[in-house]
């Protein structure tokens, strides 16, 4: 028997179709790994098995072998932008369920793709600065804040957003606006000190504007392609990782030794409050509400929202309580972002939510800002060593976090096949009860 070759024409349109899909993924921020199986996964069901795939960070390359006698066919497609749409995202991977699942052809597959692509965001963009604004108010009382802060807060991250999204337009490099955003920040708090209306220390406010400016870093998927073995691309995500907090810290440090030439009085850092069972609650709903802000503004379904809310009030519940049983601040950071991992891993795919969208927004409240403000403003202002320490231990607990987050979505895996093959018995259980009954019912009549 002859073995089926597909025909060139076909396998381009089946490569360029799931490389798509493939670049949808990347640039949301998803595993070189993830993205990986996405497309050998569509290949598969569209007829192509033998599929080679290889993943970097601007680009993706899909080889088909149509076997010894025939040339294989290869395609290349390049990920030129990146940026936050869960709500492409989610769609995009219910169009990967329809394929695998044989609901759909190509052809419809290729124009429900265009469709999905060319979609405008499902809401406004001031919705999205409201929800940065909304984030950095939560993060502040999440840090021990009080109104006033909160608010000064979110006016910064608000005014810091329209900014940026000017500079995007005029296409300035991701590099320079994270240097103005933190000089932004940090001058912008200084300055409302400096009048006496805030009448408290800006370190929370620049904290907060910190921890906004840290939470679009893909440094999920730069730990989960290190530890899956795609060192090429999480070499790439690091360097953009790297060069991005490199921008902040630079913004953040122009702007305190500018203060310290204006002559501006010098603020004393404060410290976050500590944590205590009587705000572990406030804490609680003050994650969920940053998780949640920070799923709005990267555009997410209602559903995925909400479920993101969930996953940062774990979060902020499972690093407080274990800071109050003693743990230090890296070690509950990756337990508590584990926890995340895991409750994302087994409940997501359940809920119709993207587990990217968990994983990210669940662990956002937990980012190292204050921290990272306070080793700045040691090596800036201070001038102690001990900045460098305190840099180190932002940068432990960022990299706690991703390890934490890729371990417990690990440790799902296995719970989910496990529970997708009881419900699948339970089912089978459902389907022969009835004709069960209804035979013994009918033996039962006709004696």
């Amino acid at each position: 028997m002859a073995q089926f070759v597909p025909a060139e024409s076909v396998v381009n349109q089946v490569l360029d179709l799931a490389l798509r899909i493939g670049e949808v993924q990347l640039s949301s921020g998803a595993g070189a790994s993830d993205v990986t199986a996405t497309i050998i996964a569509v290949a598969n069901a569209c007829g192509l098995e033998q599929c080679q795939v290889d993943v970097t960070f601007t680009s993706i390359t899909a080889c088909c072998h149509r076997g010894a006698e025939f040339a294989p066919v290869t395609s290349l497609r390049v990920v030129r932008s990146r940026g936050l749409d869960y709500t492409r995202l989610a769609a995009v991977e219910q169009l990967v369920r329809d394929i695998t699942r044989r609901r759909t052809t190509a052809t419809e597959a290729a124009r429900r793709l265009d469709r999905i692509v060319n979609a405008r965001h499902p809401y406004p963009r001031w919705v999205a600065t409201a929800a940065w604004a909304g984030m950095a108010a939560s993060v502040t009382v999440l840090l021990g804040g009080g109104p006033l802060v909160a608010l000064a807060a979110a006016v910064i991250t608000a005014v810091i957003d329209r900014i940026g999204r000017i500079l995007n337009r005029h296409n300035l490099p991701f590099f320079f606006q994270q240097v103005l955003g933190g000089a932004l920040a940090t001058g912008g708090a200084l300055a409302v000190v400096s009048t006496g209306w805030l009448g408290e220390s800006p370190t929370l406010v620049v904290a907060a504007a910190i921890t906004v400016l840290l939470s679009g870093l893909s440094v999920v998927g730069t730990v989960q392609d290190a530890i899956t073995g795609y060192n090429v691309t999480a070499a790439g995500r690091a360097m953009e990782v790297a060069l991005m907090t490199a921008g902040l810290i630079g913004g953040v440090v122009l702007a305190l030794n500018m203060a310290s030439e204006l002559g501006l009085p010098r603020v004393p850092m404060a410290e976050a409050l500590p944590p205590t069972a009587l705000r572990l609650p406030l804490q609680t709903v003050a994650g969920a509400a940053a998780a949640g802000c920070f799923a709005l503004a990267s555009y997410a379904t209602m559903r995925s929202m909400m479920v993101a809310s969930a996953a940062g009030a774990l979060g902020a519940l499972g690093y407080g309580g274990l800071v109050l049983g003693g743990a230090g601040p890296i070690v509950a950071s990756a337990v508590a972002a584990a926890g995340i991992g895991f409750c994302g891993g087994v409940m997501a795919r359940r809920l119709g939510v993207t587990p990217l969208v968990v994983a990210v927004s669940g662990m956002t409240p937990l980012f190292p800002g204050l921290t990272t403000y306070r080793s700045l403003y040691e090596l800036a202002v201070d001038g102690t060593s001990a900045g460098v320490v305190t840099l180190m231990t932002a940068l432990g607990i960022a990299l706690a976090l991703g390890a934490g987050v890729v371990l417990g979505e690990y440790l799902a895996q296995p719970v989910r096949v496990s529970l997708g093959r009881l419900e699948r018995r339970l089912g089978a259980i459902r389907l022969v009860g009835p004709t069960w009954q209804r035979l013994e019912l009918e033996t039962t009549a006709s004696k």
